[in-house]
């Protein structure tokens, strides 16, 4: 019985985690956080609180959601040109 329990804990930790496929639109940027910095707020006031209290931090929009956001009504427009 223990070593099934065992295998079976061995075996669930061994799975990958689970990978958020959203892009979460805000982000708390700073020297220390790398980029695109730490983009898990859903609202700005959601960011801002996280950044209070941090040296030399801020909030901004995450820039995957920024570039995407840009990019996809010229692309409509091109894909209509060439027939797509």
């Amino acid at each position: 019985m223990r070593t099934t329990v065992l295998a079976l804990l061995i075996l669930l930790g061994s799975l990958p985690a689970a990978h958020a496929e959203r892009d979460y639109p805000w982000c708390v940027v700073g020297d220390d956080l790398g980029w695109p910095g730490e983009c898990m707020y859903v609202t700005r006031e959601q960011c801002l609180a996280s950044a209070s209290g941090r040296w030399n931090t801020t909030c901004d929009i995450n820039p995957r959601v920024r570039f995407r956001q840009q990019a996809q009504p010229g692309t409509r427009k091109l894909q209509e040109r060439r027939g797509y």
